[in-house]
């Protein structure tokens, strides 16, 4: 006698889960943060890990500040075009600093973030706007760069404090990933061996099961649909991955749009264990 009521509460759930995911769509390609308007140019070279040789649209040729000091693995194209923040000041020995680049992709060519100070901000942007609601729960306080580790000599990039009124209501602690090289549709971490990103993994698991554990790869492209960790650049790292995901860590890649003002949400993607071989 109870089929009716059961009926209605399960349309009921069917019904909210898709007004649900339907906002989530609604927030795909919705601006995150903007700023005044990059600067375009070619790049010439690319030097010293920190530099890079610019000719500016205007003919102006710049030396440019590169945050990035890995390989840039199919996202350095000299030739290819760059966009540049210029933001002079007497503390900086540079004035220009390399924030985007274009690439080739199957969907045409696409702006990719370079500057690796920006995924921190970002992925707590999307926080903080409730695009991660679903996977993190409601946040009350959101601690950056606080020490943890078995040897308390690490710091994680974010420690979420849940509302109390969640399910889960263990802290939340988030390492998030730079992550720009891709291989067709896959975005992979990392790109060249990082003893580092190998240490930050042991320590994640270290952390369960009293907190959860969060690697966000922040795909700073718009033009993937999945993630893998990149076994061909670092298969320790790709070994110690799986552990992880094993253990409990939970991987929740995002992905974001990079334009010549502004930087967009492109939502969560689903990830594989292994790098695909071809």
């Amino acid at each position: 006698m109870y089929s009716k009521p059961h009926k209605f509460l399960d349309i009921v759930q069917i019904d909210y889960l898709n007004i649900f995911n339907r906002d989530l769509l609604f927030m795909i390609g919705k601006e995150i943060t903007n700023f005044p308007p990059l600067i375009g140019g070619i790049l010439i070279k690319r030097y010293k890990r920190f530099l890079a040789d610019v000719k500016l649209d205007s003919g102006e040729i710049v030396t440019a500040h590169c945050a990035n000091t890995g390989p840039m693995t199919k996202v350095l194209y000299p030739g290819g075009r760059v966009r540049l923040r210029y933001a002079p000041s007497p503390s900086r020995k540079l004035s220009w600093t390399w924030e985007q680049a274009e690439v080739p992709s199957e969907k045409g060519n696409c702006w990719v973030g370079v500057n690796t100070s920006l995924p921190n901000k970002i992925v707590k942007m999307a926080i903080e706007a409730g695009f991660l609601t679903k996977e993190l729960g409601n946040i009350d306080q959101i601690r950056t760069e606080v020490t943890y580790g078995i040897s308390r000599n690490s710091r994680i990039d974010l420690l979420l404090t849940p509302n109390p009124n969640n399910n889960d209501t263990r802290p939340i602690f988030i390492e998030i990933k730079n992550t720009t090289w891709t291989k067709d549709k896959t975005a992979l971490f990392p790109d060249t061996i990082t003893k580092r990103g190998q240490k930050h993994l042991k320590e994640m698991i270290g952390e369960l099961p009293s907190s959860r554990a969060v690697l966000i790869p922040c795909i700073s492209r718009s033009d993937v649909e999945l993630f893998a960790p990149g076994d061909s650049a670092d298969p320790i790292y790709g070994d110690l991955f799986r552990l992880a995901v094993d253990a409990g860590v939970e991987v929740i890649p995002c992905s974001f749009g990079f334009y010549i003002d502004h930087i967009t949400w492109e939502g969560t993607k689903p990830f594989q264990l292994t790098e695909q071989k071809k």
